[in-house]
């Protein structure tokens, strides 16, 4: 069987280099390397083709940074094999780790590798913290392939129900749900397209003998080093923006279990009835989390709209109205509260209810009634309706 590894790069020629050399090295079954540059100040173009021109690969020549979500999915487009991963431009490749991630792969399913990773975040149960190495430069080599060896028997087909890069499954997996969200850049992409997996039906499995080095977001927060995370300010706006989308079309933020499968809360048809606002950061708090949005003051909403339009791709006029136009949006559900009792009753607590009405609301539905939730006032319109299936295709 022959794998496409897919990875997308974008001035990180310095990792690149061992990422392409693991491969190559340490791959048992066929396979080919597709490459996206995202950016090439740093000789990236030059390097795969003096040095590596088995390589395929595309480049970004408008000048803009695209994100990793593009580069995936155009890797993607370029792969010629029924199997593709999604590797990691600062990944380097452990022995062993084709096979086995083959070995447990089927239709409908993703198979992870596991991550050993220098102690950079706080450790998890869905990876191993070992250090060999914060840069190419000083990677411990020998003894992270020995390393590697002693997993390979230690772990010898452990598997658990986890996700998270690199990760392989069948190309027809992704194309049949329309690849990576484009607008997520190179933040929450993988929640997203995770989530979208699983509600196609897939199944997630890690791989505990399959194993990776990764130096660690260094496309990211991490890319001007690992002394302090980057002050880029297009790298923050790129995250803003992208937390900003990722909720308003989830409708909750990212929730995963302790190996980090996700857990999908239910998207519903609900709209906020907010009275007495009197302050714009308060719609921008709560805004996301809501189909539409009511508010009895039209300045603020103006106010909002326009500062907020730029981290939003959907028309906020299409999401934010004043109370004369509720019935027009024919919410299933609608919750009434004022930005006055919001804020003097637990606020904390109130927004950890918005965050999560999809779980609330779903454990005590009843149709076309009225029910209270502390400070929020519920009516409910006719049956539930979870349209989380809906996010499944792009």
């Amino acid at each position: 069987m022959k794998i496409s590894y897919c990875l997308p790069t974008k001035n990180n020629l310095r990792y690149l280099k061992g990422s392409i050399q693991s491969i190559k090295e340490n791959s048992i079954l066929q396979y080919e390397i597709v490459v996206y540059i995202d950016a090439d100040n740093d000789g990236t173009e030059e390097w795969l083709k003096y040095n590596a021109p088995e390589v395929k690969y595309t480049k970004n020549t408008t000048g803009e940074y695209k994100g990793i979500a593009y580069g995936y999915n155009r890797c993607i487009e370029q792969s010629t094999s029924d199997v593709v991963c999604m590797f990691h431009a600062d990944m380097y490749m452990g022995k062993g780790f084709d096979v086995n991630l083959i070995k447990h792969l089927k239709p409908d399913t993703v198979v992870a590798a596991t991550r050993i990773e220098p102690p950079l975040h706080p450790a998890g149960k869905e990876k191993i913290v070992e250090h060999f190495g914060m840069y190419p430069e000083d990677f411990k080599k020998s003894e992270f392939d020995a390393y590697v060896a002693n997993l390979n028997v230690k772990n010898k087909d452990v598997i658990t129900n986890g996700i998270f890069a690199p990760w392989l499954t069948y190309k027809k997996t992704l194309t049949d749900i329309g690849m990576h969200d484009e607008t997520l850049h190179s933040y929450y992409e993988d929640s997203d397209i995770f989530q979208r997996m699983i509600l196609s039906g897939c199944k997630m499995i890690q791989s505990w003998d399959a194993l990776v080095y990764h130096f660690t977001c260094r496309g990211g927060q991490f890319q001007d080093g690992v002394e302090k995370q980057t002050q880029d300010p297009k790298f923050h706006a790129m995250r803003n923006r992208s937390a900003r989308y990722y909720m308003r079309k989830w409708q909750s933020w990212i929730q995963n279990n302790q190996y980090q499968h996700p857990i999908i809360s239910k998207k519903l048809n609900i709209g906020f009835v907010v009275s007495d606002v009197t302050d714009e950061n308060f719609i921008y708090h709560i805004e996301p989390y809501a189909t539409h949005i009511y508010i009895d003051n039209s300045i603020l909403a103006e106010r909002y709209i326009a500062r907020e339009q730029s981290n939003s791709t959907v028309d906020l006029r299409t999401r934010i109205f004043n109370h004369g136009y509720i019935e027009q949006n024919k919410n299933n559900m609608l919750l009434y509260f004022s930005q006055k009792d919001f804020i003097a009753n637990s606020p904390m607590e109130n927004m950890s209810i918005i965050q999560n009405l999809g779980t609330i609301i779903s454990d005590g539905y009843e149709p076309d009634s009225e029910m209270m939730l502390g400070i929020f006032k519920l009516k409910t319109i006719g049956e539930l309706k979870d349209i989380t299936s809906s996010l499944i295709k792009l």
